[in-house]
């Protein structure tokens, strides 16, 4: 297969600058196929497919698919990941459910950029399992609880990580349905998760502080439309700073590249293109020559914080390019109305998802 068109913004990042910071991601993967955040650090099973994410959409292919493979290998045999490894030791061994919905996201964006459908045959078995996983974790009134650890199920859910799974269940019956497979139990869990996000504040833990609880619930496509403009007006100013990017916390001085560009996306998925072009601009002051990026910058004494570049904020930056420049067909891995509960209903008829 030939390699598809390198992620672009013109004004703010090349196609041979996309490139290098793949590259500077695949040059922290480990043996094993694990990503760490950066050389010696650890790897949680979330951060790692978003890079792997960021390694398909430059075509670095082969080692994107390690990654996944790496995955495959690490799952425990209830679905399941422990959170955090160091050098293919398990660090902490509770689970988080979003970390294990992500990898239905990174399997359907691998099969969006390469079309290797026997690759997704040979990933559903993972898939299958970590989505049986987390839909058991559900709550009473949709909301997916967030953890599990050595005393059980955690009952407490996050706005965040449930928006990411409200996504990836979207992305696991995209692969179900290219494989004929149903499964109503998905389909059922996710509407109610989505109903949750929307209706139901209420059974969330108050985090509203956290940028990411701000935007998520439109990244991951439960929120939509006119809502989704709404939600993002309400604090814009809040969160938005200058031109240097977007707070990770609302009352901290520093801004986060990963969450700028996250913001990117959603702005994207709400057709929002002339902001979001301007915030990934933005951003840029933190980029180093080898593309790799700092993970954030104190605004109040200008000093990088923490002094670590993260394997997921070049990622982040990579994706956001992707769907800015609709350059890979996994550009809109975020986007596609695919993932929208307008259309939920017509894979829930039996027709399967239609990718548009």
């Amino acid at each position: 297969m030939s390699r598809h068109e390198l992620p672009f913004v013109p004004g703010a990042m090349s196609r041979r600058q996309s490139l290098r910071t793949g590259e500077s991601i695949a040059a922290e993967q480990e043996s094993s196929g694990a990503i760490p955040w950066f050389s010696g650090g650890h790897t949680d099973p979330w951060d790692h497919i978003e890079s792997a994410m960021a390694l398909s959409a430059t075509g670095l292919f082969d080692e994107a698919k390690a990654a996944y493979r790496w995955s495959a290998g690490s799952q425990r045999p209830d679905g399941s990941w422990p959170r955090q490894f160091r050098l293919g030791v398990v660090e902490n061994a509770d689970t988080d459910s979003n970390f294990c919905a992500y990898i239905a996201t990174g399997v359907w964006h691998h099969l969006l950029c390469t079309g290797d459908t026997a690759f997704v045959r040979e990933m559903w078995p993972t898939v299958r399992a970590a989505i049986d996983f987390v839909i058991g974790l559900q709550g009473e009134h949709g909301q997916i609880y967030w953890a599990r650890d050595d005393s059980g199920i955690v009952t407490e859910a996050m706005l965040t990580g449930c928006s990411s799974i409200h996504h990836s269940i979207g992305c696991a019956l995209a692969l179900a349905g290219l494989l004929g497979i149903e499964r109503p139990e998905w389909e059922s869990a996710r509407a109610r998760l989505g109903v949750a996000i929307r209706q139901r504040p209420e059974v969330f833990a108050a985090k509203d502080r956290y940028s990411m609880d701000w935007y998520y619930p439109i990244l991951g496509g439960a929120i939509t439309g006119a809502d989704g403009r709404a939600r993002i007006a309400a604090r814009w100013r809040d969160f938005v700073v200058g031109h240097i990017g977007i707070r990770c916390v609302s009352d901290h001085p520093w801004v986060t590249g990963a969450e700028t560009c996250e913001l990117v996306m959603a702005l994207d998925c709400l057709d929002d293109r002339a902001r979001a072009l301007d915030l990934f601009a933005a951003m840029q002051h933190l980029r180093e020559a080898d593309g790799s990026y700092w993970t954030g910058l104190v605004f109040a004494d200008g000093k990088r914080w923490p002094e670590e570049r993260t394997t997921w904020t070049g990622a982040a930056v990579v994706l956001a390019a992707d769907a800015l420049s609709r350059a890979t067909p996994g550009s809109g891995i975020f986007r596609d109305v695919v993932f929208r509960d307008a259309v939920a209903g017509v894979a829930s008829s039996g027709a399967g998802y239609v990718v548009v």
